[in-house]
């Protein structure tokens, strides 16, 4: 601690990792595990490569541990950091580990937040086969196909395969993506398609089956046809 209030915090990082080690000859992993979380913390906005380091050799004794729900808070940890930091290829793996314990878990609600996350890292990827994919394979997830996540995600992935920049955008600034954690709505905010998109006609946007301004329409179409008063 001393040396981290000195500002030295390479050398506190590297003290707390000889600790850890320590820690886990001796017997005492849980210990060794904060120690590497507290390294983590220590290091994160100075060289975030290294905390994502720090938090998946965390996640890893954990999980040796079998304890998974501590483990799979330092796998997102680092899954945030590497979207961050754009390392999206190993993000997505990072996620889908994440989401592959929290099935075990059978916390099935957050399996839905994270296919949200791997969809929307891999449309920055630019690929849109992993992103279905992801999809697609969330189906055998408790719940999946009812939620309003996974209807969400086909709207957001049709209106990516068509370059439709509006629907796609109507879709990541709904309360679903905008309340994400923070890095993954940034995902959602900043997600364009390919070539730029196209935009809706005013028409075509109120033209929407079953909205609002189509049962206008029809109201106004009656009362034109009456307008000069009944026969």
């Amino acid at each position: 601690m001393m040396l981290k209030e000195m500002q030295k915090h390479h050398e506190a990082v590297e003290l707390i990792q000889k600790a850890s080690m320590m820690y886990l000859e001796n017997g005492t992993p849980d210990t060794a595990a904060i120690a590497l979380d507290r390294a983590g913390k220590v290091i994160e906005n100075i060289n975030p490569d290294k905390a994502i380091q720090l938090y998946q050799q965390t996640a890893a004794v954990f999980e040796n541990e079998e304890r998974l729900r501590q483990s799979v808070e330092m796998y997102g940890k680092a899954s945030r950091l590497l979207v961050r930091g754009r390392r999206l290829d190993e993000a997505a793996m990072s996620l889908q580990k994440e989401k592959s314990i929290y099935k075990d878990i059978e916390n099935y609600p957050t399996c839905y937040k994270k296919t949200i996350a791997q969809v929307l890292v891999h449309l920055h990827r630019n690929d849109y086969v992993a992103a279905e994919k992801c999809v697609r394979e969330s189906y055998s997830i408790p719940g999946f196909t009812e939620s309003e996540d996974s209807a969400a995600l086909e709207q957001l992935l049709e209106g990516y395969d068509q370059q439709d920049q509006d629907q796609v955008s109507d879709v990541c600034n709904s309360p679903l993506f905008k309340y994400m954690d923070n890095d993954y709505a940034k995902l959602g905010l900043s997600l364009t398609v390919p070539g730029g998109g196209k935009k809706k006609s005013p028409t075509a946007s109120q033209g929407k089956v079953g909205g609002p301004a189509v049962a206008a329409s029809h109201g106004n179409e009656e009362d034109d046809e009456y307008a000069g008063g009944l026969c």
